[in-house]
């Protein structure tokens, strides 16, 4: 059968880059396939992309060599509007498609470039919205919409069209959890029932590997560097070779002293079970994570059938081994590891006291609000899209005033001060990184500020190289910013404000678009800054940012804040989780399916277990 996409020996270079982005790829899609392209940030994945729906050579330009074919024909002899009707696209940043002043116009756009008829076309948007729970915003302006919210637009409105190829370029980065989880069946529901070929380009590997993928393609430095299935790639250990994070129950099992090749379906947390006989001796793993592997003697035991997969019996009976489980096993490691000591919090650095506020008369975005954040703590906030922590931000940073209630900074009120006052205390960091982002060059961006501040010339260089070498950007410090992929373009609006070094730092999805190195590098130097006094607000969807660095989450529902507590409790509350729209961890559910008497303690068992050997 002849493929759907075909890259023939295909390399990309940008103009005015030394170096090719894509390096002699070649790659071959199936008809009605399902793919995952996964690399670490600058790796050339949204390069692909860009050279599939045209946006390379139409948008940026460059120099190609080898051959690109869309459904057997020429794709250089295209026009963008016949790539357009042929490959469907959703990018990591909604506003940058956002064309339409409403939410039914902005789904309605292509269809009206192909002239459909009135009635077909409102039929069609109305049916995308209801799948992707926006119709009741069909009216609405893009400025009314969270970036969540922009972003399930963007998906009704490639549902709206005929293409038979969907590129999804970071479907998930501004999704809340239930509902990336909701957009990722939605997707697989489309690849199934209408037999779409399926491109995704994502960071977020659990969420990707619940569903059904074909195949992964790991791209690293502009080349192809494996290709197999999820299940190939994991028991191998191929992702984290390149920088990316598997999945937190499997790097569980490892810590653990087991050796993932002794297990099948490693995609699914719940479903994941032990398939060869290993032995499980007493003690073993003592959560560092290190040659579990090797310190695993294969014996002669084997699974018996218990009903539910999790029983191993020993089979040298005239020794009168015990029989053994994997539960135990893991319930045997998890007591063995101490719990993270966390240090205690300073003086109140950030209080909020009954705020509110309302876009519209009668209408709260923000209700009654009260929350402290102490020198030297980190606290997450969660909360489902449109709950209201994106407004919450704007508030604590001057960009909006409440209408109610008071905000204090060391103890002064400071409703008042001005955004420029403010900010000599409190960086705020966007959830997109082309709202911050204002200069040509890399150094430049991170220097305009410390300009402003009045930073003496002679140290401005030494503060901008220390802040991009911590968000591992310095070797890229004289390129232009156009050149960054959106990871490391978040990556350097972070570093922006850590050269600026505030007291308060509020972070709006950091982890967006990042690569499981580059996330942990400055994740554990902003643990670091913490530790010293500095304090951080995270806005954020990624349980497991909130779960590893966060002391404690704040949950927003409808503009409240309704919870307050450990991220792990928080978690483990099934009530409380289903009403923000949050999501257990697999490491959680992971722990459920195998029985664990305490999942939340073997959640947090991992925890120290990671931090150890992260911090080793």
């Amino acid at each position: 059968m002849q493929p759907v996409i075909s890259f023939r020996h295909f390399s990309f270079r940008y103009k005015n880059q030394s170096e090719p982005t894509l390096k002699n790829i070649h790659l071959e899609i199936a008809r009605g396939e399902k793919i995952w392209i996964a690399g670490p940030s600058g790796s050339g994945k949204s390069t692909l992309a860009h050279c599939i729906n045209g946006l390379i050579p139409f948008s940026y330009g460059g120099e190609v060599s080898g051959q690109l074919l869309l459904e057997g024909q020429d794709a250089s002899a295209m026009t963008i509007f016949e790539r357009s009707r042929r490959v469907g696209t959703i990018l990591q940043n909604p506003d940058a498609q956002f064309v339409g002043q409403t939410v039914g116009e902005d789904v309605a756009f292509q269809l009206e470039n192909e002239a459909t008829p009135q009635d077909v076309m409102k039929e069609a948007v109305f049916s995308a919205l209801d799948v992707v729970g926006m119709r009741a915003f069909e009216a609405r302006g893009p400025h009314e919409l969270s970036g969540g919210q922009k972003q399930q637009v963007s998906l009704a409105g490639v549902l709206s069209t005929q293409a038979d190829i969907l590129l999804f370029d970071e479907p998930l980065a501004n999704l809340d959890p239930a509902s990336g989880a909701k957009a990722m069946r939605l997707i697989d529901e489309i690849h199934r029932n209408q037999g779409k070929t399926v491109i995704l380009i994502e960071h977020r590997v659990e969420d990707v590997l619940l569903e059904h993928i074909d195949r992964v393609v790991v791209m690293n430095e502009g080349e192809i560097a494996a290709i197999g299935t999820p299940d190939e790639l994991l028991a191998a250990g191929i992702l984290p070779q390149y920088g990316l994070r598997q999945p937190l129950y499997l790097d569980a099992l490892s810590h653990a002293g087991l050796s993932l090749s002794n297990f099948t379906d490693l995609t699914d947390p719940a479903a994941l079970r032990l398939q060869k006989p290993v032995g499980i001796p007493d003690g073993a793993g003592g959560g560092n994570g290190q040659g579990g592997s090797e310190r695993m003697k294969d014996n002669d035991a084997k699974i018996t059938d218990d009903g539910d997969g999790h029983r191993i019996q020993d089979d040298r009976e005239r020794t009168g081994a015990s029989e053994l489980q994997l539960r135990e096993r893991l319930e045997t490691w998890a007591a063995s590891v101490p719990p993270v000591v966390r240090s205690s919090a300073g003086e109140p650095l950030l209080e909020l006291r009954g705020v509110s506020f309302a876009y519209e008369p009668g209408t709260n975005a923000v209700e009654d609000v009260s929350l402290t954040v102490r020198a030297g703590e980190t606290v997450a906030l969660l909360g489902s899209n449109g709950a209201g922590k994106s407004t919450l931000s704007g508030l604590i940073t001057g960009l909006l005033k409440p209408s109610k209630g008071e905000i204090l900074l060391l103890g002064e009120v400071i409703n008042g001060w001005s955004i420029r006052r403010r900010g000599e205390a409190i960086g705020y960091v966007m959830q997109h990184p082309h709202h911050m982002l204002t200069q040509h060059i890399v150094r430049d961006e991170v220097r305009i500020g410390l300009a402003a501040r009045g930073v003496p010339e002679s140290e401005r260089d030494q503060r901008a190289d220390e802040a991009l070498r911590i968000c591992g950007l310095y070797p890229y410090r004289n390129w232009p910013v156009s050149a960054l992929s959106f990871g490391q373009k978040k990556r350097l609006s972070i570093a922006a404000i850590l050269a600026l070094q505030p007291q308060l730092m509020i972070l709006d999805e950091p982890t967006a678009g990042q690569d499981y190195r580059h996330y942990t590098e400055f994740m554990e130097f902003i643990a670091q800054l913490a530790a010293e006094g500095m304090a951080f607000l995270f806005i954020t969807h990624d349980m497991h940012l909130a779960l590893e660095y966060a002391d404690r989450a704040a949950v927003m529902a409808g503009g409240r804040i309704i919870a307050e507590d450990t991220v792990a409790q928080i978690l483990a509350d099934g009530d409380l989780t289903a009403r923000a729209n949050l999501r257990e961890t697999s490491l959680a559910r992971f722990a459920k399916a195998q029985g664990l008497t305490s999942p939340s303690r073997f959640v947090e068992a991992f925890i120290a277990a990671d931090k150890k050997v992260k911090r080793a």
